[in-house]
C-alpha cells in the first residue's frame, strides 16, 4: 500500500527533456553498452565532474600537509641521547591532538567543498542516467542542465553526508586520544564503532535521496518518503550495489602501485562509473513501482488534428479517383469506327523487308482512319454528355486550395452520385 502512495506520487514529476528509448537488451547489458561505447563522452563527464571535487581533493591535501608538517616540527620521540634523557615528559597524546586540530579545521571546510562538489554529482547524475535511457544521447549541456534541475535535491543529502563525516572523524580522534592517554579506550571503541555503522546507513539513503532528487521533481518529504520506501523493497540489492559501484575507491584504498595506477584510472572514468552504476541500478527499481513517463495523448491528438484531417481527406480523393477510373468505360467514352471489310495486312510464312514496311504502312493507316473517326464524332451527344459527366467530377478533385472559392466536401461518396 505505501509503495503505491509512493508511485501515485512520483508519477508524473520524471525531471527529463527526453523520451526513453526501449531497449533489446538487458539493464546491465544496455548499461555496459553506453559504457563502452562512448568511452569519450564518459572521460569529459568525469573531468567536468572532477573539477567541482578539486576544492574537496585541496582541503584533504592540505589536511595531510598540515598534519605532516607538524610531526615533523615535534620531537615524538620519548627519550633522545646517548642516555636516554627524556626530552619532552609531558608528549603523549600531542599528536592525536595535533591531529585532532587539523581534522576540526580542515573538515569543517570540506563540508563547504562538499556543497560544491555536489554541483558535479548532480550534473554527472542527470548525464549519465540520460545517456542510459536513451542509448547514448549526449552533450556538454545536459551536464548545466541537470545542475539546474536538481542541486538543490543533491546538496541536501551530500551535506549531510558530510557532516556525519565531520562528525565520524572527530569521534575517532577523540578515541585515539583517549587510548595515547591511557584512559579507559571502552566507550571510545564502541562510539567510532557506531559512528561508523551510521555513517555507512545514513551513505546509503543519501545515495537514495540524490536518485530520487535526480529522477523526480518532487517535495523534499516526499523525496525522503520515496527514497525510505524504495530502501526498504531493496536492502540487499541496494548494499550490493553500493558496495560495487564504490569499486574505484576501494581500489584506491590498497596502496601501493595498485594506488597510483587506480588514481590515474579514477582520474578519467572513475566518477562515471559510480554514478552510471547506481543511477542504472535506481532506474531499475523505479521502473518496478514507477510507470515510466508516457506522452499524453490528448496534447498530441490536439495539435495533429489538422494533419490527420487532410490525410483523410487525401484519402478519400485517391479513393475516389480510383473509382473514378474503374467506373468510365473506355468504350462507351470513345468513338469507334465501325468494322469494315478491310483487312488489316499481315505477314506470311515467308516474309522480306518490304513486307514488313508494307505490314507497317497499313496498320498505320487503319490508325488514322481511327483517329479520324474519333474526331470527327467526339461531339456527338452521346459521347459528350457522358465524358462531361466524369469530367466534372474529376475537375473537383482539383479545386482544392484555390484563393476564393468555397471548399468541397471531397468524398467518393458524394463524387461518384
Amino acid at each position: 500500500m505505501a509503495s503505491q502512495t509512493v508511485a501515485n506520487a512520483l508519477k508524473g514529476n520524471e525531471i527529463c527533456d527526453y523520451t526513453r528509448r526501449a531497449s533489446d537488451k538487458g539493464r546491465w547489458a544496455a548499461t555496459w553498452t553506453v559504457f563502452s561505447s562512448n568511452f569519450l563522452k564518459i572521460i569529459i563527464t568525469n573531468l567536468l565532474t572532477l573539477v567541482f571535487f578539486l576544492p574537496l581533493a585541496a582541503a584533504v591535501f592540505l589536511r595531510g600537509m598540515y598534519v605532516n608538517t607538524n610531526f615533523g616540527l615535534y620531537p615524538f620521540s620519548t627519550n633522545i641521547g646517548p642516555t636516554a634523557v627524556p626530552a619532552l615528559p609531558n608528549v603523549a597524546g600531542m599528536a592525536e591532538q595535533i591531529t585532532m586540530t587539523a581534522d576540526l579545521i580542515f573538515y569543517s571546510i570540506a563540508i563547504l567543498c562538499g556543497l560544491i562538489a555536489a554541483v558535479g554529482v548532480a550534473g554527472a547524475c542527470y548525464t549519465l542516467k540520460k545517456m542510459v535511457n536513451t542509448g547514448g544521447e549526449y552533450s556538454v549541456k545536459d551536464f548545466f542542465r541537470g545542475v539546474k534541475k536538481s542541486y538543490f535535491r543533491v546538496a541536501l543529502p551530500v551535506l549531510l553526508f558530510m557532516v556525519l563525516f565531520f562528525c565520524t572523524v572527530l569521534v575517532s580522534d577523540w578515541k585515539n586520544m583517549e587510548i595515547a592517554l591511557g584512559h579507559s579506550s571502552g566507550w571510545p571503541i564502541a562510539a567510532t564503532v557506531l559512528m561508523i555503522i551510521l555513517l555507512v546507513v545514513v551513505g546509503i539513503i543519501c545515495l537514495w535521496l540524490i536518485a530520487v532528487g535526480v529522477s523526480y521533481k518532487v517535495g523534499p518529504l516526499q523525496t525522503i518518503k520515496s527514497s525510505f520506501s524504495m530502501l526498504g523493497h531493496s536492502v540487499l540489492q541496494t548494499i550490493f550495489m553500493a558496495g560495487f559501484s564504490f569499486i574505484p575507491v576501494w581500489l584506491l584504498l590498497v596502496g601501493g602501485i595498485v594506488q597510483s595506477i587506480m588514481l590515474f584510472i579514477f582520474i578519467f572514468i572513475g566518477f562515471s562509473f559510480i554514478f552510471i552504476c547506481w543511477m542504472s541500478y535506481t532506474q531499475w527499481i523505479f521502473d518496478m513501482f514507477v510507470a515510466p513517463p508516457i506522452e499524453e495523448s490528448k496534447p498530441a491528438a490536439k495539435k495533429s488534428a489538422p494533419a490527420a484531417a487532410a490525410n483523410a481527406e487525401t484519402d478519400e480523393k485517391d479513393l475516389a479517383r480510383e473509382m473514378l477510373a474503374a467506373g468510365r468505360i473506355e468504350v462507351l467514352a470513345t468513338p469507334m469506327a465501325p468494322i469494315g471489310k478491310e483487312l488489316a495486312p499481315a505477314l506470311g510464312k515467308s516474309y522480306g523487308r518490304g513486307d514488313l514496311e508494307r505490314v507497317a504502312l497499313g496498320r498505320q493507316e487503319i490508325e488514322k482512319k481511327a483517329a479520324d473517326y474519333r474526331a470527327a464524332h467526339k461531339n456527338d451527344k452521346r459521347f459528350a454528355e457522358y465524358n462531361a459527366m466524369f469530367a466534372d467530377r474529376e475537375k473537383a478533385l482539383g479545386d482544392d486550395g484555390k484563393k476564393g472559392k468555397k471548399k468541397k466536401k471531397i468524398s467518393a461518396d458524394n463524387l461518384l452520385r
